[in-house]
């Protein structure tokens, strides 16, 4: 029986829009770099721990390729991206930021098309990726912040947006083409320790690791994005990637605005207007035209 991906893809989205809302939080008690590198190092420790469990079966991955593949995905499928993406809540809320992450599937579509061969455009997805593309020009253009009292967003916070986007589609389209075979746990704990090596070090020398002004909420938003936004996230995002395809996988940003909006305005008081409302309408409406096919 053919598994539906559903569920997996609105687990996913829930738990990546709940992280955004934890860490546009998080940056206002600590450097974006302090965050992301304590959120990647708390990560690692969990996946560390596992394999050192009495009783264990697994085993520390020795398998050289699988190493080099990993380490490649860790630099810019996880650090770049994490990094790009809480700084650029600095600029933009949550909830501007996940409605142009809407538009990842369009970039993994054109991508899909170019590099794996079944996978190919076709005219829903042609117009859709138009469409998708169109609905972020709008906000782009109108400049969106969507944080209360900010009238017009810094545009380096869509640069940074954009940068985690590519470099994210580009890791779903490697991930498919060249590593279905290995397990999900290794790659997921390889991915971590290698992203780990490479930012908590520049976390270190240019922010400290400063944690003076992280209350008990800081520090609670902290565990929850490393936890449940990484340790757990990253797992389930690799093996929807091998099970149902970059582009069906990508598709988890359909969920990400929904949940990121919401909270976001509930929790951090995020302006939504109506901008964003009709943007969010269009890429969302792309994105249909290109899970329609």
């Amino acid at each position: 029986m053919k598994t539906h991906p559903a569920p997996n893809i609105i687990l996913l989205g829930t738990l990546f829009g709940t992280t955004l809302v934890a860490s546009r939080f998080g940056v206002g008690q600590m450097s974006p770099l302090t965050y992301v590198g304590l959120r990647l190092g708390m990560a690692t420790l969990g996946f560390l721990l596992i394999y050192l469990l009495p009783n264990n079966k697994r085993k520390w991955p020795r398998d050289r390729v699988l190493w080099q593949h990993g380490m490649i995905l860790g630099i810019f499928g996880t650090a770049l991206p994490m990094m790009s993406f809480v700084s650029s809540l600095q600029f933009i809320s949550s909830g501007v930021a996940s409605v142009l992450m809407t538009t990842g599937p369009a970039f993994t579509v054109i991508l899909a098309h170019l590099l794996l061969p079944d996978e190919k455009v076709t005219l829903n997805r042609g117009v859709g990726v138009i469409l998708a593309f169109v609905g972020t020009m709008l906000l782009t253009l109108r400049g969106e912040s969507g944080i209360a009292g900010l009238a017009r967003a810094n545009p380096l916070g869509y640069v940074l947006t954009f940068l985690g986007i590519l470099s994210a589609s580009v890791m779903n389209i490697y991930i498919r083409k060249r590593m279905r075979l290995f397990s999900t746990f290794d790659v997921a704990s390889i991915r971590m320790i290698t992203s780990t090596i490479v930012v908590l070090p520049f976390a270190w020398w240019l922010s400290g690791l400063d944690t003076s002004r992280v209350n008990s909420s800081g520090w609670f938003v902290l565990f929850y994005a490393a936890i449940v936004g990484t340790f757990f996230a990253m797992m389930l995002d690799f093996s929807n990637i091998k099970r149902f395809g970059a582009t069906i996988s990508s598709l988890v940003t359909f969920v990400i605005p929904v949940v990121a909006v919401i909270c976001g305005a509930l929790l951090l008081g995020e302006h939504i207007s109506s901008g964003m409302l009709v943007g969010m309408a269009m890429i969302l409406a792309g994105i249909w035209l290109i899970i329609r096919n």
